[in-house]
């Protein structure tokens, strides 16, 4: 009795070492497994908003390349990006930069592979608008919050609702024309003042997206053909 008793007290040790160690064994698979869920779901993510951005691309008229933000600066007063598109993928300063929902900014600096995006909601960021419902025409200014624009020089007599969607106008010639911008959230009337306050959220996911498109203006003729050389008169030749 006692040598059957030690055998089979062995063995439960034996049994519970071996349980252990299938349970570390299942627990390092679930983890490996929970990881390559969490990898396929960014993957998934990463697909549907590169689908977005090129149904939104099939929308303009302009040629367009899509980049991905790779940096965003650190000083909380700036509001930039950098994006892995370069001069040697024909960026250069002022070409505006889109996501999905609307504009995000324009280029301010390039090198070979990178390029320095100043983003809507910069407090130096202003973006000629217009209102799609009327054609109303007014500027956008950054606050230096990502989630809030101001238009400014607004008559308190002026046709703007809240819910009104501004586009780019195009004057200045920075920025395409019809590009949604921002959408009017907050209309305020003070008694007296000719203007009214606005404020507006932006249209892009400006701390969000991932990928955006930046847009080639189409050239003018001016740009295509080189202008041609005055030819001097001949000589003899009546003026």
């Amino acid at each position: 009795m006692p040598t059957r008793f030690w055998d089979w007290l062995d063995g439960s040790f034996e049994d519970h070492e071996d349980l252990q160690k299938k349970n570390e064994e299942l627990q390092t698979r679930l983890l490996i497994l929970e990881r390559r869920a969490l990898k396929y779901a960014a993957l998934a993510s990463e697909n549907n908003e590169l689908r977005r951005l090129m149904n939104s691309a099939e929308v303009l008229d302009d040629r367009v390349i899509v980049g991905e933000v790779v940096g965003v600066s650190p000083d909380p007063y700036t509001h930039e990006i950098v994006i892995n598109k370069g001069q040697s993928d024909g960026i250069t300063v002022g070409q505006a930069v889109l996501d999905a929902q609307g504009l995000m900014g324009q280029v301010i600096q390039t090198s070979q592979f990178t390029s320095r995006v100043l983003l809507v909601s910069d407090s130096s960021h202003a973006v000629p608008v217009e209102v799609l419902r009327n054609g109303l025409r007014a500027i956008l200014l950054g606050s230096g919050q990502p989630d809030t624009l101001d238009l400014v020089h607004v008559p308190d007599t002026a046709d703007i609702r809240e819910g009104d969607v501004l586009v780019s106008s195009g004057l200045g010639g920075r920025f395409p024309s019809g590009y949604p911008v921002a959408e009017i959230t907050e209309i305020v009337k003070e008694p007296g003042e000719p203007f009214v306050t606005i404020g507006a959220a932006p249209k892009a996911r400006l701390n969000q997206s991932r990928l955006v498109l930046v847009v080639f203006q189409p050239k003018t003729r001016q740009d295509e053909e080189p202008e041609s050389e005055e030819l001097a008169p001949d000589e003899g030749e009546a003026p």
